[in-house]
C-alpha cells in the first residue's frame, strides 16, 4: 500500500454496525463526560467494534465503509506497537482526507518505516531530555511573559480575561517557534494558520461546505509551507542555533532533506507542538476549578508535587482523542476479522478512562502515581517525539500561574465539535 493514498477499501459494506454511536457529529459534539458513557459500554464488549464512517467526513469516499474502534487501554497499546500490521502512512484522521493533505501536513505521524525510521532519528535530537533541560530556562522565561500578558488582560478587563487566547495558546506559541527560529510575526500568523488545520469542524474557522473547508484548510497549508521555505532559504544562506537550521542541514543517506519534508514536519511542529499543551493548559485549570481539594494539595508543595501534578493533568484532558490505523493485510484481533484496508481508530480518551489498566479513572488525582496514562501514545515507533517538551512547559506555567495567581478560576468553557484534538476554543479566567 502507497504511503500516502487515503483509499481505504475497508472490507464488507455488509458487515453488520455496532448500535452505539460513535460517528454523528452530534456524538462529538457532547461533552468528555458524556462521550464516555458510550466508551464505557463499548469497552464492555471485551473487542473492537465495527462503526459507520464519520458523518461530515473530509472527503467524500465511496470506498470507505466503516472503521473499528479501539477503546479499551490493552487493545490500543498493542495495536499501537504492531505498526507492521497497522499502518499510519494512509493518514491519521478518522476521516478520509485528501492525499496531499496528509503529505504536507501530518509527516512523519503518516510515515511508517523505512522512511519514518530515518525521518523521526533526524528530528528527535531536538526533542532530547538534555536539550529540553537546554531549552528551559526559556520556556520559565516564556511562561512569565505569558502570565504577565493575562494579568495585565484581566487587570484591564474588571478581572476577568480570555483564558486561551491570552494564556494557554501562547506559551507553546512561543516555545515552539524559539526552537524552530520563526520571528515575531511571522509566529503570529503561523498560529492562526494552525488553528485553521486542527478547526475543520469549526464553521468559525473554515466555513459551512465541504468546498470552503477543504479550500481554506489548502490555504493554510500553502500559507505555512511558504513561510518555513522563506526560512530554510534564510538559513541556508546565513545558519542559526534553531531546528529549522538543523534541518536545512540534516542529511538521509547523504541526501539532504527536501522544502516539502522540511515544511510538512514545520506544519507537524506547530500543529502538534502547540495544540497538545494549549488544550491541557485549558482543561487543567478547569479541573483546578472544578475539583478545589486538589487545587489545595497542590498549592501544598507546588514545586514538589507540580510534576506528578501534570501527569494527570494530561490524562484528564487527553488533548488528541483519537489515531487512527490502516491494517496492512487480514488479520483476526480480539475475535474479529479485519480486512486489508480497513480503518482502524485508537481512542486515547476511552483507554484513559480504563478501569482494568487505570485506578479510579473517573476521579481526578493530582497525587496519582504511578500514571500510566497514554495522553502521548501507547509506546511504539509514533511514541509522541515531544513529551518531555509538553511535560516541561505544562510544569512552567501552572508553576508561575499558580504562585502569581493562586485562586484563578475558569469559567465555563467554549468546547470545539471534534473528533481529534479536545479543543477549548474560549475560557474566561477570573484572577
Amino acid at each position: 500500500m502507497s504511503e500516502h493514498t487515503t483509499s481505504t477499501a475497508s472490507g464488507n459494506p455488509d458487515r453488520p454496525y455496532d448500535d452505539e454511536d460513535i460517528s454523528s457529529r452530534a456524538f462529538w459534539s457532547t461533552t468528555a463526560e458524556e462521550r464516555e458513557k458510550t466508551f464505557a459500554r463499548l469497552r464492555e464488549r471485551g473487542t473492537v467494534t465495527w462503526h459507520p464512517p464519520m458523518e461530515d467526513s473530509l472527503l467524500d469516499d465511496p470506498e470507505d465503509f466503516g472503521f473499528w474502534a479501539v477503546t479499551t487501554y490493552d487493545d490500543l497499546v498493542e495495536v499501537t506497537k504492531r505498526n507492521d500490521d497497522f499502518l499510519s502512512g494512509p493518514g491519521i484522521l478518522m476521516e478520509s482526507a485528501p492525499a496531499e493533505f496528509v503529505e504536507a501536513a501530518q509527516s512523519i505521524i503518516a510515515m511508517d518505516p523505512p522512511r519514518h525510521s530515518k525521518m523521526r532519528k533526524l528530528v528527535s535530537a531536538a526533542f532530547t531530555p538534555k536539550q529540553m533541560r537546554r531549552i528551559n530556562d526559556r520556556i520559565e522565561a516564556n511562561a512569565r511573559k505569558v502570565v504577565d500578558n493575562l494579568v495585565a488582560q484581566a487587570e484591564a478587563g474588571g478581572g476577568t480575561a480570555e483564558f486561551v487566547g491570552e494564556c494557554a495558546e501562547l506559551l507553546p506559541m512561543h516555545n515552539i517557534n524559539d526552537m524552530m527560529g520563526v520571528p515575531e510575526g511571522d509566529r503570529q500568523e503561523a498560529n492562526r494558520e494552525m488553528k485553521v488545520l486542527v478547526g475543520w469542524h469549526d464553521p468559525e474557522l473554515v466555513g459551512d461546505t465541504q468546498e470552503e473547508v477543504l479550500g481554506r484548510m489548502f490555504q493554510a497549508i500553502v500559507s505555512t509551507h511558504q513561510l518555513c521555505i522563506r526560512l530554510a532559504n534564510e538559513r541556508r544562506e546565513e545558519p542559526q542555533d534553531d531546528l529549522i537550521t538543523a534541518l536545512v542541514q540534516a542529511e538521509v543517506d547523504g541526501e539532504k532533506l527536501s522544502d516539502e519534508d522540511i515544511a510538512a514536519f514545520f506544519c507537524l511542529l506547530t500543529i502538534a507542538g502547540t495544540d497538545t499543551t494549549r488544550q491541557s493548559t485549558s482543561h487543567g485549570l478547569r479541573a483546578l476549578t472544578d475539583h478545589p481539594d486538589q487545587r489545595e494539595w497542590l498549592l501544598g508543595d507546588l514545586e514538589g508535587r507540580v510534576a506528578t501534578a501534570v501527569e494527570e493533568i494530561v490524562r484528564w484532558a487527553t488533548p488528541i482523542m483519537t489515531f487512527r490505523r490502516t491494517a496492512a493485510r487480514d488479520l483476526e484481533f480480539r475475535g474479529a476479522e479485519i480486512t486489508a484496508g480497513d480503518k482502524v481508530v485508537m481512542f486515547y480518551s476511552s483507554a484513559n478512562r480504563d478501569g482494568s489498566r487505570i485506578d479510579r479513572p473517573h476521579d481526578l488525582d493530582l497525587s496519582r502515581h504511578p500514571n500510566p496514562h497514554v495522553s502521548f501514545g501507547g509506546g511504539g515507533i509514533h511514541h509522541c517525539l515531544g513529551n518531555q517538551l509538553a511535560r516541561f512547559q505544562l510544569r512552567a506555567l501552572f508553576t508561575e500561574l499558580l504562585t502569581r495567581v493562586p485562586h484563578v478560576t475558569a469559567g465555563e468553557p467554549e468546547l470545539m465539535p471534534g473528533n481529534f484534538f479536545h479543543v477549548v476554543k474560549r475560557m474566561p479566567a477570573h484572577l
